[in-house]
C-alpha cells in the first residue's frame, strides 16, 4: 500500500483508481462501484439488489481488497439472533469473568447478505448500528470502525420466507444500487475470465491490490464537506423532494431526511468527477439511487403496474433546472 495522502487531490486519484483495480475481478458493474465509493465518501450504507449470480459479493470483497480495509461477510437467516451480529457478553476464564466478544458488524466493509432473510428484531440491531456508528451492549457503548460501510443485499425475484425491510427502515440506506444483468459482451468476458482460471474466491490473483486506504477515504469525506452548493441547487433537491409528495401515484414521497441524502450523494459524486461545486447533473444522476427507494406507491397505482421509477423521473423532470 502506498504511503498517505497529501492533500484531497491524492486522495481522489488513488479512489479513481479503485474502480480499475476492482474491475480485475468484476465485470459490468461500474455504478455499482462509483455507488459505493459515493457511500463511503458520505458515511452512508448501501442496499444492493440484484438476481443471484451478479456478482454481489465478489463486488464488495473485491473493492475492500483495493481500499485495504476489513470485511466481513454474514448470511442473513431466520434464525439469526441480534447478538450473532453485534456481539454479546460472554462468560470466560475460571473466574467466570462476563467480557465482550465482538460481532462480525466491527469491521469496515460489512456484506449484509440477502438482509430480508432474518426477522425485524435482527434487521433492527443493523440497522441502528448503521445510524448510530455504535454497539450498546449490557449498558456499554462500543463504537466502530472508521471507514464504517453496510452493503447490504437482497434477491428481488424470491419472496417466499423473507421479511421486507418497511419504508421506514429503507430511508437508512444512502443508496439503493440495482444490479443488472451484464450486457453479452460482458458476459463474454465474463466466461473467457473464467475459461482462462479465474477463481472469484481468490481475487488477489486476479492482480487486485490495494490502491488506496483508509487515510484517502478520510481525506476524501473532508473535502466532500467542503463542496460548495449554491442557494439555487439546494432549492432545486427541495423542489424535487417536494415534488414526490405532490404525487398522485405516491403514498409516501420523499422526506427531508431522503433530500439531504441527495445533496449529500451529490456532493460526493461532484467531488469524485473533479468539482469543488455541486451542479443540477450531480443531482440528476444520484436522484434514482437515493430517492427511488424511499417512495411509496398507492395501492391503487400498484394494481395499474405502475413503476416506481417512472414517477420518479416524472417528478424530477416536473421542476424546473436552475441555470
Amino acid at each position: 500500500m502506498t504511503a498517505g495522502p497529501t492533500g484531497a487531490e491524492e486522495a481522489r486519484a488513488r479512489l479513481a483508481a479503485v474502480r480499475s483495480e476492482v474491475a480485475k475481478a468484476v465485470v459490468g458493474q461500474d455504478a455499482a462501484v462509483s455507488g459505493l465509493l459515493v457511500a463511503l465518501l458520505c458515511g452512508g450504507h448501501v442496499l444492493l439488489e440484484g438476481v443471484p449470480g451478479v456478482a454481489k459479493t465478489l463486488l464488495v470483497r473485491t473493492l475492500a481488497e483495493a481500499l485495504d480495509v476489513g470485511t466481513k461477510r454474514v448470511q442473513f437467516t431466520p434464525d439469526l439472533m441480534p447478538g450473532d451480529i453485534t456481539g454479546s457478553m460472554v462468560i470466560e476464564g475460571r473466574d467466570g469473568e462476563l467480557s465482550f466478544r465482538e460481532g462480525p458488524l466491527f469491521t469496515q466493509l460489512l456484506l449484509a447478505d440477502e438482509i430480508n432473510r432474518t426477522p425485524p428484531k435482527t434487521q433492527s440491531a443493523l440497522l441502528e448500528a448503521m445510524e448510530e456508528g455504535r454497539v450498546s451492549v449490557d449498558g456499554v457503548s462500543r463504537p466502530l470502525p472508521s471507514p464504517f460501510l453496510v452493503a447490504a443485499t437482497q434477491n428481488p425475484v424470491e419472496y417466499e420466507g423473507t421479511y421486507p425491510l418497511p419504508e421506514a427502515q429503507l430511508d437508512r440506506f444512502l443508496l439503493k444500487l440495482v444490479l443488472p444483468v451484464p450486457e453479452r459482451e460482458a458476459e463474454l468476458e465474463i466466461l473467457r475470465r473464467h475459461a482462462a482460471g479465474f477463481d472469484p474466491r481468490d481475487v488477489a490473483a486476479a492482480g487486485v491490490t490495494a490502491v488506496a486506504g483508509p487515510a484517502d477515504i478520510a481525506a476524501g469525506q473532508a473535502a466532500v464537506r467542503a463542496v460548495q452548493v449554491s442557494p439555487e441547487v439546494t432549492g432545486y433537491v427541495v423542489d424535487i423532494a417536494r415534488a414526490t409528495r405532490e404525487s398522485p401515484s405516491l403514498s409516501l414521497g420523499v422526506s427531508p431526511r431522503g433530500a439531504t441524502a441527495l445533496l449529500r450523494a451529490a456532493r460526493a459524486w461532484a467531488w469524485l468527477t473533479g468539482r469543488d461545486f455541486v451542479t443540477p447533473d450531480d443531482v440528476k444522476a444520484l436522484a434514482h439511487s437515493t430517492l427511488a427507494h424511499r417512495l411509496g406507491l398507492r395501492p391503487e397505482a400498484e394494481l395499474e403496474g405502475v413503476d416506481v421509477s417512472a414517477v420518479l423521473a416524472s417528478a424530477v423532470g416536473s421542476v424546473p433546472v436552475p441555470r
